[in-house]
Order: C-alpha cells, then sequence, then structure tokens
C-alpha cells in the first residue's frame, strides 16, 4: 500500500518519496491502515470523532483525546501524555475511522483514562526525541551483557525512550520468571534514567523487530497481523505438511502463523473425503489408504500383502464402496473403479533453438592429441599430384 511518490520510474528505478516514513498517507510504516473515509464529508450537524490513533517505535500504538481541537492529518507529530511527563509520536489515523478501530479492540471512549494529546511537537521536542532515540541501540548492548553477567536467563530485544527522554523500557523475553531486581539497580546506576522492564512473548517480540521470512517477504506480524491467534501441529497434518520443526517454525521460534491462513480451504475439502484409516473390502482383498491429494479428490489404495501396486480412485468412489461395505457388500476389485491418472505434460512454449539448454553456447571439447594424430595420418595418407604444363593456346607449332 505505498503512494504514489513510492513507485518506480521510467527507467526501473524506485522514485521514493524521501519523506522517511512521514509522508502524509503513512504507507511505508509498519501495520499501517488505509483511511478509506479520508475522501469523504461528514453529514451536516456531525462532529469530528475527537480522537486519533498515535503510533510510536516499532508499530505501537495508541489512541489520544484531542481535547484542544487541534487540526491533525496523517504525519503530524505530537506531544502526548504520558504516566510522567510527555511522549512523542506519529499521528496515523484521524476521524471516523478511529471510532471503528477502537471499537475492534475495545476501547471505550468515554472511559476516564482515556490519555490526551498536549499540542504538535516543537522542533526543541524533536530534537530531544531524536537524541534519545540515538542513545537506545548502544544502550542495548551493554544492557545485555549486564543481564549476562549476572547470569540471567532472559533475552533483552529492545529499548524505548519515553519522547522527552524521562524513563526507558526494556522489553524482554524469557521462558520462566525472572528476579531482575538486581539488574535494575544496575542499570539506573549505569543509564541514569527511570527503568521500567516489560516482558513479551516471542511472537510480540517478531513483531517489534521485523525481519525477512522463509517466503521472501517481510514478516506478516511487522506488516499487517495484529492479532496473534494459536497454531498447533493439527494445521501442518490438515495440509499434509512434513512435521519438521525447521520448516514449519518462524524466526520467533513457534509455528508460523501463515499456517492457519488455507487451513479453512483444506477443511472444506477434507469433509467429502473418507477417513484414511477405513479400509475397503473387496472380493479380491483388503485396500488400505495409502496417500491421498485434496484438491484433486484422488486417493490412492493398495491390497493388504500387494503393497507395490496402487490403484487410483475418487473420494466419491471410495465414499461408495464404504456405503456398500456397511451393507456387508463388496464389490470384485478395486480395479473397476481405478482410473489411470492422467500428466499434462503439454508445454506452454516449443523449443526450436533451444532456449532451455543451460549448455547451449558452450563448445564441446575435443580430444587434442586424438586431433593431431588425425591429422599426422592424413598427411602421410596424402598421394602426390603430377603438374601438368598446359601449352599457350596462340602457340606457334
Amino acid at each position: 500500500m505505498a503512494c504514489t511518490s513510492c513507485s518506480t520510474g521510467k527507467d526501473g528505478q524506485p522514485k521514493g518519496c524521501k519523506n522517511n516514513g512521514t509522508c502524509g498517507t503513512d504507507s511505508c510504516n509498519k501495520l499501517t491502515v488505509f483511511d478509506w473515509l479520508a475522501n469523504m464529508s461528514l453529514p451536516n450537524d456531525e462532529a469530528v470523532f475527537d480522537f486519533v490513533e498515535v503510533r510510536f517505535k516499532n508499530g505501537r500504538k495508541q489512541y489520544y483525546k484531542n481535547t484542544g481541537n487541534l487540526t491533525l492529518s496523517i504525519g503530524d507529530i505530537v506531544a502526548t501524555q504520558a504516566q510522567s511527563g510527555h511522549d512523542i509520536g506519529m499521528v496515523t489515523l484521524t476521524g471516523e475511522l478511529v471510532r471503528v478501530q477502537m471499537k475492534r479492540k475495545r476501547i471505550a471512549p468515554k472511559d476516564n483514562e482515556v490519555l490526551k494529546i498536549y499540542r504538535k511537537a516543537s522542533q526543541k521536542d524533536i530534537d530531544i526525541w531524536s537524541a534519545a532515540r540515538d542513545k537506545e541501540e548502544p544502550m542495548k548492548v551493554k544492557a545485555r551483557q549486564f543481564a549476562i553477567d549476572l547470569k540471567l536467563q532472559m533475552k533483552i530485544s529492545d529499548i524505548e525512550f519515553q519522547g522527552d527522554s524521562s524513563k526507558a523500557t526494556f522489553y524482554y523475553t524469557a521462558e520462566d520468571r525472572v528476579d531482575f531486581r538486581e539488574l535494575i539497580k544496575v542499570f539506573a546506576r549505569e543509564f541514569k534514567t527511570r527503568i521500567e522492564m516489560k516482558q513479551v512473548g516471542f511472537r510480540q517480540e517478531a513483531s517489534r523487530l521485523g525481519g525477512i521470512g522463509s517466503c521472501g517477504r517481510e514478516l506478516c506480524c511487522s506488516t499487517w497481523l495484529t492479532d496473534f491467534r494459536s497454531v498447533s501441529t493439527s494445521a501442518a497434518r490438515y495440509q499434509q505438511l512434513s512435521l519438521n520443526p525447521q520448516k514449519l517454525a518462524g524466526q520467533c521460534g513457534k509455528l508460523k502463523c501463515c499456517l492457519n491462513y488455507e487451513l479453512d480451504s483444506y477443511l472444506d475439502a477434507l469433509k467429502e473425503f473418507p477417513k484414511t484409516e477405513t479400509k475397503l473390502y473387496t472380493e479380491k482383498g483388503t485396500a488400505v489408504c495409502q496417500k491421498t491429494d485434496i484438491f484433486k479428490g484422488l486417493l490412492w489404495y493398495a491390497y493388504e500383502g500387494e503393497w507395490m501396486n496402487w490403484h487410483i480412485i475418487t473420494a466419491a468412489q471410495a465414499n461408495e464402496i464404504i456405503t456398500l461395505n456397511k451393507k456387508k457388500e463388496k464389490i470384485a476389485s478395486l480395479e473397476e473403479y481405478a482410473t489411470d491418472l492422467v500428466i499434462d505434460t503439454k508445454s506452454e512454449f516449443e523449443n526450436v533453438v533451444g532456449q532451455d539448454s543451460l549448455t547451449r553456447f558452450d563448445r564441446p571439447k575435443g580430444n587434442k592429441k586424438r586431433r593431431n594424430n588425425k591429422n599426422r595420418n592424413q598427411k602421410k595418407n596424402r598421394k602426390p599430384q603430377n603438374k601438368k604444363t598446359s601449352k599457350p593456346s596462340n602457340a606457334k607449332k
């Protein structure tokens, strides 16, 4: 969802809006919501919704009330209320769509604990905020070393300073409960600021840090996915995926969220299939299911004792045989129902000059010694030719 200035030019090179994520459409940031109501006017005598969505570091968003009736638009830097002092963030959504987002996240607009927007950020606020952001990375390196020295089983994944540089929030992940009271004393003595420790899950850590998945795209959790549903190994079984933890796990170390994306399609398709443990009884013998192809609707069966010979039948035919078996009836054999699997080998292009050959430009390597012997033998077998002198036609006798 990029703005028009982020498109490519005539030469194929990206133009780039050069706003570094602060453009008016906010399309270069993580977890962006497209404001499809931006060009629509409100009905008469309808007040504008006085809440706005503000984004902070790594996609963290909160909703604030615009008590001062400030004219805010997407991309404005504002100073917001915090528990102590103020914070600096960027407006990412305004108008009626904020009401929809707050309703979806079950945030009550009339709650007394709703925070407020103080003002638009001045240049002094932005300078303090930028200086605090520059200190986060070297602080994270030192904080990790302190945790290692104290032998704490935890990983400090990210540090976020408050906009006025009065507090630093340390995000960490841990398998078990961690006693970090001594660590906070070390942090306060070394960094000389208020410290807040916040534990996050492994999926939340991956969404904050971002990265590239095995599919080659940016992580879903850091771009558009906001709710983390539980993923079980049964989702991989239904889709007939190999239960390999290295392939099924994402960067967070948990099962990939994308395993749930196509699960409903597989479950709908499996409703027409018989259970794989159900055997087919025929007069020739008992057949056992060996393999299924869900979207083609095919099953492979083999007789007990003849495991090398597989017979292909459709799901409807298998259900028909099972229905007959329930009536204590048997068919003669699976060969009556079995069909040959037709594989379409038609190519989209015809290879007329060997385009698909990787070695079509390579010269064939000949044997140099054999070629030299061949030339030597040809010279030996060559017969001498007699030179005939031709008389001039006008010569006098």
